[in-house]
């Protein structure tokens, strides 16, 4: 590869929170118009270095060169206005405006004091044909799913023109088609002069798609390297410290236990239609399928956050079908739900707030709520879920996002549910946290807990379950027993085939 200009060197940078430190004596140095990779565990530090290039946060101590001048952002805007621009891991939109009012938020254009409609809807129709990203332009955010705010985040990035575009995390929500799209997308960016900043926890991701990749572990840089001499289990040695099992083990079948869940013709319109299936204790089944498929309209049904048309949810026999989330757990039922940032946790609260939320009725005692209590409670699940934290009074949101997914989990374990739902659990983690979550949920199962499964990685689906159902079109379109044909399974994904049999 030729030698191009530096479009940004980092020099000794330092970013600490509290007692924390977060970034330690870090030099980077990353090319002009190249895709370069940034990966590490949760908690190594890339997201806060990347967040000190773009203007997010400021540098303790150490200098930030971009384009050969030495610069010291003070904002975001700063930082788009000095040519960085960022898509966060987190999706921060504003909900009650347009997809091309969020997509163009910062640099729309203007008829005097008044937006250009015009010049708008030509600038998005750019981005549309640079995307291949198929959004309705006038739909407020806050209706749309995960995914297409996900869409919304890489377009507004791309929107920028920006001499460096940071994406951190960009394909976690998209599905694979999309996935392919993105990547184009990049490399007609860098074609056109920009560089890319990719940080992913999709290592064959980073391996595909970067020219040069750099690993932080425990707020220091490792090495960086180009990207052809490294391999997964090369990365993964470099994050974690020591070698890692990259691949998934064989997945037995389920032991002939007693069925804990069981769903009959499960309707809510026109996301589920007539849905059935049952999952036994100590079995772990997947709800597979396309994003938008319906398999997190089923899980919503099951925990009572969606109001069903038709049909009936047993647990151990026994109808329940609850109206609420509330009446759910009272019934045996948790869920870990999509978006844990939006519907599971209170980033401002505390960690100890945070995993006791579900319980802290049983808490009090003569109506008050003893503090103590519940410090003493949420160190107890925190130790059971192998929590990283330095106190347990410090936010939820200052956590990493596999610890803020391990708070979740802890939650589960203290309300003690027969049946678990998990929804994209090991979405933004890396991929021992992912190791660590896969742990967690067998020796859930082995308990005896009926564990259903939704991930839109198909890799990770086959690997964990037991079983896996294939939702298309909110119906249940073919069931799978190892060993596994991923052809099959990937062509059930698009309405093909039907068979519910192994």
């Amino acid at each position: 590869m030729t030698a191009s200009p530096l479009v940004l060197e980092a020099r000794n940078v330092v970013k600490s929170f509290g007692a924390t430190r977060a970034v330690r004596d870090v030099s980077l140095s990353i090319p002009g118009q190249s895709v370069f990779g940034l990966v590490g565990e949760n908690g190594a530090g890339k997201s806060t270095l990347a967040k000190v290039f773009a203007g997010v946060h400021s540098a303790d101590s150490g200098e930030i060169v971009l384009a050969g001048e030495v610069v010291s952002f003070k904002s975001p805007h700063e930082g788009i206005r000095g040519g960085v621009s960022m898509m966060a891991q987190e999706i921060m939109l504003v909900p009650d405006a347009t997809v091309e009012e969020n997509i163009l938020l910062g640099s729309i254009p203007r008829r005097g004091i008044f937006p250009n409609r015009r010049a708008m809807r030509r600038r998005y129709q750019e981005l549309v044909a640079l995307t291949q990203f198929d959004l309705d332009p006038q739909a407020k955010v806050s209706s749309l799913r995960i995914a297409d705010q996900q869409k919304v985040e890489i377009m507004r990035a791309l929107s920028q023109d920006a001499r460096l575009i940071i994406m951190d995390e960009p394909s976690a929500a998209l599905t694979a088609d999309e996935v392919v799209r993105l990547h184009e997308s990049i490399r007609k960016i860098v074609d056109g002069g920009a560089t890319v900043l990719l940080i992913s926890h999709f290592l064959e991701e980073v391996l595909s798609l970067t020219d040069q990749v750099a690993i932080m572990r425990d707020g220091e840089l490792v090495r960086v390297s180009d990207t052809k001499s490294e391999t997964v289990d090369s990365l993964v040695s470099g994050m974690v410290g020591r070698s890692l099992e990259t691949d998934y083990a064989h997945v037995a079948r389920a032991a002939d236990r007693p069925v804990r869940l069981s769903v009959h013709g499960l309707t809510r319109a026109p996301a589920v239609t007539d849905v059935s299936f049952d999952v036994r204790a100590g079995e772990i089944v997947g709800l597979a399928g396309l994003i938008g498929s319906g398999r997190t309209e089923i899980a919503r049904c099951i925990f009572g956050a969606d109001r069903l048309n038709s049909g009936e949810i047993l647990v151990d026999g026994q109808a329940v079908t609850p109206r609420s989330p509330k009446a759910a757990i009272s019934r045996g039922i948790f869920m870990v739900p999509e978006s844990r940032k939006e519907q599971g946790l209170v980033l401002g609260s505390t960690i100890a707030d945070n995993l006791t939320l579900a319980s802290i009725t049983e808490l009090a005692r003569g109506g008050i709520t003893s503090s103590r209590r519940v410090r003493d409670t949420a160190r107890r699940l925190a130790e059971k879920v192998d929590l990283r934290f330095t106190s347990i009074a410090q936010s939820a949101g200052s956590l990493s996002g596999g610890n803020q997914q391990k708070i979740l989990f802890g939650r589960a374990v203290e309300v003690d549910p027969v049946v678990l739902i998990v929804d994209e659990p090991t979405r933004g983690v890396d991929i021992a946290a992912k190791r660590g979550i896969h742990g967690t949920l067998q020796q859930m199962a082995d308990q005896g807990l009926a564990v259903v499964f939704i991930s839109s990685e198909i890799d990770e689906v086959l690997g964990v379950c037991n079983r896996v159902l294939v939702v298309h079109r909110g119906r249940i379109q073919a069931e799978f027993e190892p060993p596994y044909n991923q052809e099959a399974v990937l062509a059930a994904f698009f309405g093909k085939g039907g068979a519910r049999s192994a």
